[in-house]
């Protein structure tokens, strides 16, 4: 059975910094693009960034130039390196296999001074 499991939100200041994580098991991560998504408060789920098989990223233009998108297939994981956090950038974080409807369970981030 697919589990994607996140972790590393928390509360951090503007201009901060966090590292999300999200553990596949279940599957053969190798062989699938992933995703990072986010969800705010009265807002649609979006795709903050997507990264190929092969480690081709794309990002939205919201977080370019502060995100990070990056995989490791020996520990079956993607990361999300999050620097210059702004207080809209706060949302729950979700990590997605992109081909299908897999996804984690969600770690919140939260951007306030």
């Amino acid at each position: 059975q697919v589990q994607l499991v996140e972790s590393g939100g928390g509360v951090v200041q503007p201009g901060g910094s966090l590292r999300l994580s999200c553990t596949a098991s279940g599957m053969i991560f190798s062989l699938y693009a992933m995703g990072w998504y986010r969800q705010a408060p009265g807002k649609q789920k979006e795709l903050v960034a997507s990264i190929s098989v092969g480690g081709s990223t794309n990002y939205a233009d919201s977080v370019k130039g502060r995100f990070t998108i990056s995989r490791d297939h020996a520990k079956n994981t993607v990361f999300l390196q999050m620097n210059s956090l702004k207080p809209e950038d706060t949302a729950v974080y979700y990590c997605k296999r992109q081909i299908d409807n897999y996804w984690g369970q969600g770690t919140q981030v939260t951007v306030s001074s």
